[in-house]
């Protein structure tokens, strides 16, 4: 007889270490830190999650449009447009303008560009090649003017590249402590992963709850054979219930009938889900308004006025504007590449497409206003000059004062 029994000892439940959490598949956002550069990688995500954002930067960039380039020499300008019209760009794709729509996809998508002008040696640019930002660092000098673009060499680390003059590199907005530019998906990381959060949500609740599942009771009633044989009524219930389902998944109807008090209910059907529209229209209104894009052209139809419209499209060609005199300093380097290789030493011209996100009537309308408003303001100068001097404003045709009526009569 054992007087002292060692008690078992209660095992508290562990976690598991191999399988992961619940979690939406852009997990990379949850565990984000900002960062000085931010994530290129990061960015893409957000933007590959979100389709709005995806939208957003391709119309920036279809809205961009193209440009000319004018020189005073008229054969040059000739030669030159055949050169950007024709340029391999790579991937199977010619011409300055697919070169520029996949520099501004980078630009915008991760603050900063970079792209390269290959020559063949002969005097001739061969190709215009854009390149990843994550195999470029700037090295600064002794002064903010003097730095150095670098490449990987062959031990993974950078060194300045031989020929600086071929590189094409352009930040986007850059700060005073950072060159590298910043990308437009900065500020969205936060809001970006509770917007997959909710929709991550969604999609399991209409996985769990979209495919509806019966709860199907068997209460026996309180006489003794009843009782005695509620396991094979229940087994036999659970037969017919279960052969009425497959028959409406083959497309055919079959009713069920059973005896007894039987209960059938939906599973889940009393539980309320949560309304998500209210909370995704402000995430995305957050979201959006870093884009520059009006939400009426990405297919949100909130409460806008014609009004609000025109006033953000307003805003949108400003912004449009400002990406242009980004991009024309690289356009502008390889053109006087070109014309400097064939010896030419003209002065040229970057002259983009004009910007129409406007009704025409609205805006003739609006030069009419603006014209009668010149007109009238160098008429008012004018007569405040004369009166100025002594003299005597002019009259009008047709306009007649009180003494040329008395002479008249």
């Amino acid at each position: 007889m054992k007087f002292f029994q060692k008690k078992k000892e209660r095992r508290s439940a562990v976690t598991t270490q191999i399988r992961a959490a619940d979690r939406h598949p852009f997990g990379m956002l949850d565990s984000y830190v900002p960062l000085g550069g931010g994530d290129v990688r990061l960015y893409r995500a957000i933007r590959e999650a979100i389709p709005v954002l995806d939208a957003a930067v391709m119309k920036t960039i279809r809205l961009t449009g193209g440009f000319e380039v004018k020189c005073e020499d008229g054969r040059a300008e000739k030669e030159l447009a055949d050169f950007l019209r024709n340029v391999d760009v790579g991937r199977s794709q010619k011409g300055i303008d697919a070169f520029i729509d996949c520099y501004l996809d980078s630009l915008l998508t991760c603050g900063r560009a970079v792209g390269e002008i290959v020559t063949d040696g002969n005097r001739e640019i061969a190709a215009l090649l854009c390149g990843n930002v994550c195999d470029v660092e700037l090295h600064e000098g002794a002064s903010a003017l003097d730095f150095e673009i670098c490449g990987r060499d062959e031990t993974g680390m950078f060194q300045p590249l031989p020929y600086q003059e071929l590189i094409l590199f352009t930040p986007l907005s850059p700060e005073a402590d950072a060159p590298y530019g910043v990308s437009i998906f900065r500020s969205m990381p936060f809001l970006a992963e509770i917007l997959l959060k909710i929709y991550n949500t969604i999609g399991v609740n209409w996985e769990r709850a979209g495919n509806v599942r019966y709860a199907v009771v068997y209460k026996p009633q309180g006489d003794i054979l009843d009782k005695a044989y509620a396991q094979e009524r229940s087994q036999m219930i659970a037969r017919e219930w279960s052969s009425a389902m497959q028959s409406g998944k083959n497309g055919s109807v079959r009713d069920f009938v059973a005896v007894g008090d039987v209960d059938i209910r939906v599973i889940g059907a009393d539980g309320q889900v949560l309304d998500s529209e209210i909370p995704v229209r402000q995430i995305l209104e957050q979201l959006v308004s870093r884009t520059g894009i009006p939400p009426f052209m990405l297919g949100l139809n909130w409460s806008s006025t014609e009004r609000m419209s025109a006033q953000q499209a307003d805003l949108m060609t400003s912004e449009l504007g400002a990406l242009r005199r980004t991009l024309t300093p690289v356009v502008e380097q390889i053109c006087s590449l070109w014309l400097r290789m064939h010896g030419y030493a003209c002065a040229f011209e970057v002259v983009w497409d004009p910007i129409n996100l406007q009704d025409a009537v609205e805006q003739s309308k609006a030069a009419l206003y603006a014209a009668q408003a010149e007109n009238i303001t160098k008429q008012e100068t004018k007569v405040k000059e004369n009166v100025s001097e002594g003299q005597m404003p002019k009259k009008n045709e047709g306009e007649k004062t009180s003494g040329d009526e008395e002479e008249e009569t």
